[in-house]
């Protein structure tokens, strides 16, 4: 059987995929990776599907066993990688020798990082997902002396890269209009967007709080809204005016009000602030947000074709030339400043 045989984990890791659809009116939001955007970016730098499961890791990863040859990818959240106890890159596709040792250390930059293997995870699958969902009991994190079975791997290259973008700093993150939006006044939603909010310490996959200071983004509304269905990306305001981010993990339904919604394809970089990071919120309209998911929808199937060699063989460099390799040369037996 082809697996990764775990020695040693840190806390928090856990087998994710895409999630589950279709459970919202039982009770059970979709769950699945917080940071959907590194899922994808594995899935191109193995030229695999995306729906594989994948391993998460929160702070730090662990040490990991190779069971067979295998190929892996590294993305998300920047952390201290190993193999044999040779540094390997991030954000990029390695061999994995049967017998290597892989060793992932604590992130650099970022919350969440990703060890994707080729074929996939092939743990249990639980109501069509091997997400794991612990708020729900679905699945279990991932501990010491596990065996991570994986998949039949169609095989590709290795040695492959993708340009990491500014997600894991912070920054500004569009939202659109929620159910709620029109009960805050309009001085207080500009306040919301003119805020300069910082990723609270206390944060998990359920939600991120935001933190600030000045007073909080009340609505004398508050106490009269009816608990209705809540989905990730929702930003609720809590009794004494603090906003709450709503994550891969969220409750299905809620009564706080909630100022707006944060963009699908913008959570990853909630997902990922690290704590004390600079976050600020900007409203678009409904058809502009459709608009912006869009055309991150289809850059994020696109990135199969953005990926590219982590050492450029000379041989296949069309532009060779243009790297003027030879420039300042001189001449061993004719050096002009020899000359009088």
């Amino acid at each position: 059987m082809i697996a990764l045989q775990v020695h040693q984990v840190g806390q928090g890791v856990a087998v994710q995929d895409l999630g589950r659809t279709g459970f919202l009116s039982k009770g059970l939001t979709r769950g699945g990776a917080a940071d959907r955007l590194a899922v994808h970016e594995g899935a191109a730098l193995l030229h695999q599907s995306p729906d594989l499961a994948v391993l998460e890791m929160v702070g730090t990863g662990g040490t990991f066993e190779a069971t067979e040859d295998m190929r892996i990818a590294l993305t998300g959240a920047e952390m201290t990688a190993h193999v044999d106890g040779a540094a390997v890159a991030w954000n990029a596709s390695h061999a994995l020798a049967k017998s290597s040792v892989l060793t992932i250390g604590p992130t650099r930059t970022g919350t969440y990082g990703y060890l994707h293997v080729g074929g996939g995870f092939e743990t249990e699958q639980m109501l069509g997902s091997r997400a794991t969902h612990q708020s729900c009991g679905l699945g279990e994190l991932v501990t010491a002396g596990d065996v991570l079975p994986i998949g039949a791997d169609r095989g590709g290259d290795v040695g492959l890269t993708l340009p990491r973008d500014t997600r894991f700093d912070g920054g500004a993150i569009r939202i659109v209009p929620s159910m709620q939006t029109s009960d805050f006044a309009n001085e207080t939603r500009e306040k919301f967007e003119a805020t300069t909010f910082r990723r609270d310490p206390r944060a998990n996959r359920q939600g991120i709080r935001m933190d600030s200071d000045g007073d909080g983004f009340a609505t004398p509304k508050a106490l009269s809204i009816v608990s209705e269905v809540i989905v990730p990306g929702d930003i609720q305001i809590t009794g004494d005016g603090t906003p709450f981010v709503l994550m891969a993990e969220s409750q299905t339904t809620g009564g706080y009000p909630r100022i707006g919604t944060v963009l699908p394809c913008d959570l990853p970089r909630v997902a990922q602030a690290p704590a004390g990071a600079a976050l600020q919120f900007q409203f678009v309209s409904l058809e502009d947000g459709a608009a912006i998911e869009a055309r991150a929808r289809a850059a994020w199937a696109a990135l199969p074709k953005a990926v590219t060699a982590l050492v450029r063989d000379p041989a296949t460099l069309q532009d060779l030339l243009s790297y003027q390799l030879i420039g300042g040369v001189v001449s061993a037996t004719d050096a002009p400043l020899d000359r009088g």
